[in-house]
């Protein structure tokens, strides 16, 4: 089923009047499916950021067309596009962004209490994410009182628990170590397999890319190649690796 289609984004800025014009994105196309997992690479500037701000609306096109639930967001007002947030997008961000004054159940259930459901409906969701994802036992405890892990298992259970068409990941294991880095990456594996979710996943990190079941590489706001997952894991990171190194982000 098809969850998001990005029809010839374009993103500049600047006003029309100014001589000082940035464009940061050309005639972006392409679509995602129910249950892929994308990951989107490039050098710095080349225009990734601007692609994910726009998918999750917190950034408009200059032009073109993005289409979910049969609709282009990109026509949307503020109004509509907050609306088309709390419903449709669930966002990952690189520092977990939990509120420290609350539990982490607070902090879970909060996008379900800002859509006003009843407290069975948010204690039933928050039951069975936060089984599946192992954190049942610390649910009553603030950030600062667990493990790095135990916050990017919160984190996600945040993201997942409105069911949102699309999630949105910002170099997501930017600030890591290795292992927190890759714990963080088996869990949006296991988040993808076992709900199907659809992931878009900016990052400049191979280790990161090679769990994705494909990559778009962006070079001066433009897709420049595709990868798709190979069998072997370690055989797809050496295919990044390669694009990656014309793109003169790595050295081989």
């Amino acid at each position: 089923m098809e969850i998001l289609k990005v029809q010839n984004i374009s993103k500049i800025y600047g006003s029309k009047k100014s001589s000082k014009k940035y464009t940061a994105l050309k005639g972006i196309s392409f679509e995602m499916n129910e249950g892929d997992f994308l990951g989107v690479m490039g050098a710095s500037g080349s225009g990734k950021t601007t692609l994910l701000n726009i998918i999750g609306s917190i950034d408009k096109p200059t032009s073109g067309n993005l289409i979910m639930n049969k609709k282009d967001v990109a026509s949307y007002d503020k109004k509509e596009l907050a609306l088309h947030r709390m419903h449709n997008i669930g966002f990952i961000f690189q520092d977990y962004n939990l509120l420290e004054t609350m539990t982490l159940k607070e902090n879970i259930i909060l996008p379900l209490a800002l859509k006003g459901h009843d407290a069975k409906t948010m204690e039933y969701k928050l039951k069975e994410l936060s089984h599946d994802l192992g954190i049942t036992e610390v649910l009553e405890k603030y950030p600062y009182e667990v493990s790095g892990g135990e916050q990017q298992r919160a984190a996600a259970c945040r993201a997942l628990i409105t069911n949102p068409k699309i999630i949105l990941a910002d170099e997501p294991t930017g600030n890591l170590d290795s292992k927190s880095g890759k714990d963080l990456l088996e869990l949006l594996d296991y988040i993808n397999r076992t709900y199907h979710s659809t992931i878009l996943m900016v990052t400049h990190d191979l280790f990161a890319a090679s769990y994705c079941k494909k990559i778009m590489f962006i070079r001066d706001g433009e897709i420049y190649n595709q990868l798709y997952a190979h069998a072997n894991k370690k055989d797809f990171y050496n295919a990044i690796l390669e694009v990656m190194s014309v793109l003169g982000e790595v050295e081989k």
